[in-house]
């Protein structure tokens, strides 16, 4: 079956495919859509992003409407408002040649009141997001007793944002007498779940092994401070002169903060996330689709339904919170038979994370080293060199300034002429990597940063661990407090304070503000400390003083004690400006129900925003 004639495919829908330069059917394609034409039955289809989902259940859906009828008979859940489109566009694709069909998309963020009458004026296939799919039940708006087709689109995805409880909402309002679809890249217990309550003795259909990932993705995994995380983000994209990237933040705030600096730095780059507006979140996704944006910083709800072709890279600036996210984000590369890379940007804390990712994933990740300004300067060379080798000469445009050009030009050498043409545009990756630092984190992962500098000035803060912060958001602390912020040339981040290198400049703002500040209602004292100090030997010293066994520094009673033994102060998990346990992003769809619950309703049905 290596046609989709083959397949029992009827010939408008084949004359469609053809149309959209559908010439093979894809694995999971050739596995499902058979079965699902011929015979009414429960199915669990196993197979990851970009393998042809949409096309292996919407063509079966089509074929079996009854177009003598305007009532819905197919109901299509998914995740978020972008999938939810995708899908209607590609059905609609799909059925070009299907007369009286009708698709109708649901989904928050959008006119609930021009959707409910875009339904009453006939719609056999609705394609909704859940918390939509809710508000249009609760209103009465739609009917879904007709439905004799449900698919359960993205399922793992569905259930990891909360939409359990909506789902069983929707599922009940549907006839008991029906066939469902669940389709998902991961065979999560919750997904198990679903089609063990809502599915009677279901074909499974699986293609690759269950919860694996694509063959050909390359995995590959840097060790990097988390202060160096944006600069290592910025040498990946010079070391890939072509990259065509979805990089992937953990929360809102990250996703734009990542995405303004890469616009300031000169890069192609816009966020996507679930405070953007439909129409700033349509904006953002044309330019990327047409390839006028290089990165897309994204949030893994506000990614999800991105169906676009030749993506190079997935960037993981965090490792997701749930794990099993890493398949979907990854899943975005190395569509269609091409090969992709999936990076992370973690720390020697993190490798646990790695080796369970390894296991999800069945794959071995590659550890590489951040690349120095020697490898990407050498790289930019010979993209550009291949640029001018392969580019259109339009002669006729180019003819009238030939004679002048030729004239100036005439006393260069062609050596010497291709050594000053290349240095126009090199020049700048040169000066900027010439001096570039190894931004690689040593493997002890103790939060010590860099070797000890002779010119940099010592100091000691009565900040620590303790206080859950590391030795990127002590830094993070102190720059939003002094303008023009601070770095850190080393530092040594203890339970109960800290000690630091800084410039002589940055030594002196630092010292300016001591005892002037508070954190979590206690002053923050900085002191200068000559010694070099360290852990263990003599014990309970005050700040600058050693004795022959090491100095055993601490702040306020022996063996670093704060507040008694063991140490009495409170840690916040996640570190300084996170809470801990915070939500996820659920792009406007459900965790501020701004956009899928909330759309017309102000949010009344759950209306707080989560910074994620």
């Amino acid at each position: 079956m290596n046609s989709f004639e083959g397949l029992g495919i009827n010939a408008e829908i084949v004359k469609a495919l053809t149309e959209l330069g559908f010439v093979e059917p894809t694995p999971i394609q050739k596995q499902a859509i058979p079965v699902l034409i011929s015979k009414d039955t429960d199915l669990v289809a196993l197979a990851q992003t970009g393998t042809g989902k949409t096309a292996a259940f919407g063509i079966p859906l089509i074929q079996g409407i009854n177009t003598g009828s305007r009532n819905a008979q197919a109901l299509i859940l998914c995740p978020t408002r972008e999938l939810c489109l995708q899908i209607t566009k590609d059905l609609q694709a799909f059925s070009k040649f299907t007369k009286g069909l009708r698709v109708v998309a649901i989904y928050g963020g959008a006119s609930i009141i021009n959707q409910i009458r875009e339904v009453k004026e006939g719609a056999q296939i609705i394609v909704g997001t859940p918390g939509r799919m809710v508000d249009m039940i609760d209103r009465k708006a739609i009917s879904l007793k007709g439905v004799s087709k449900v698919v359960l689109d993205e399922a793992d995805e569905m259930l990891s944002m909360g939409f359990q409880d909506d789902l069983k909402t929707i599922l009940s309002d549907t006839p008991e007498e029906k066939s469902t679809w669940l389709f998902s890249a991961t065979m999560s217990k919750e997904v198990a779940s679903i089609a063990k309550k809502y599915m009677e003795s279901p074909l499974e259909v699986t293609v690759g092994n269950k919860n694996q990932g694509a063959e050909n993705i390359e995995h590959i995994y840097y060790m990097v401070h988390e202060r160096d995380k944006y600069p290592a983000l910025k040498r990946i994209a010079d070391f890939y002169p072509d990259i065509f990237a979805i990089v992937f933040c953990r929360t809102k705030i990250e996703t734009q903060k990542v995405a303004d600096l890469l616009i300031k730095d000169g890069y192609n780059a816009d966020a996507l996330h679930g405070d953007l507006s439909q129409a700033q979140r349509d904006f953002v996704m044309k330019r990327y689709r047409s390839r006028s944006l290089q990165m897309l910083v994204a949030t893994d709800v506000a990614a999800r339904g991105i169906d676009v072709n030749d993506i190079t890279h997935v960037i993981n600036y965090n490792i997701p919170d749930e794990l099993e996210s890493y398949t979907h984000r990854s899943g975005r590369t190395a569509r269609a038979g091409k090969s992709g890379f999936s990076i992370i940007l973690t720390n020697y804390r993190e490798i646990g994370k790695i080796k369970a990712l390894e296991r999800i994933v069945g794959r071995r990740f590659l550890k590489e080293k951040i690349p120095g300004g020697v490898e990407i300067c050498g790289k930019q060379l010979i993209s550009l060199i291949k640029k001018v080798h392969d580019v259109e000469v339009r002669e006729e445009g180019i003819l009238p300034y030939m004679q002048d050009i030729l004239k100036l030009l005439n006393d260069l050498s062609k050596e010497e002429l291709i050594k000053r043409f290349v240095s126009v545009e090199f020049n700048r990756f040169l000066e900027y990597y010439k001096s570039a630092p190894d931004l690689n984190s040593a493997e002890s992962g103790s939060g010590t940063r860099g070797a000890s500098s002779s010119s940099g000035k010592r100091l000691f803060i009565n900040l620590g661990q303790l206080d859950g912060l590391n030795l990127s958001t002590l830094e993070s602390y102190f720059s939003d407090i002094i303008q023009g912020g601070v770095k850190f040339q080393r530092a040594d981040i203890k339970n109960a304070y800290s000690f630091v290198e800084v410039s002589e400049t940055d030594a002196d703002n630092l010292m300016a503000i001591s005892g002037l500040h508070q954190y979590n209602g206690r002053p923050v004292k900085i002191e200068r400390s000559e010694g070099r100090g360290g852990e263990g030997g003599g014990g309970g010293r005050k700040y600058g003083q050693s004795s022959g066994g090491g100095s055993g520094r601490s702040y306020g009673g022996g063996a670093g004690s704060r507040g008694g033994s063991g140490g009495g102060g409170y840690r916040r998990e996640g570190g300084f400006k996170r809470s801990s346990g915070g939500e996820r992003d659920r792009g406007g769809d459900r965790g501020g129900r701004g956009g899928d619950k909330g759309g017309d309703r102000g949010g009344d049905r759950g209306g707080r925003r989560s910074k994620y």
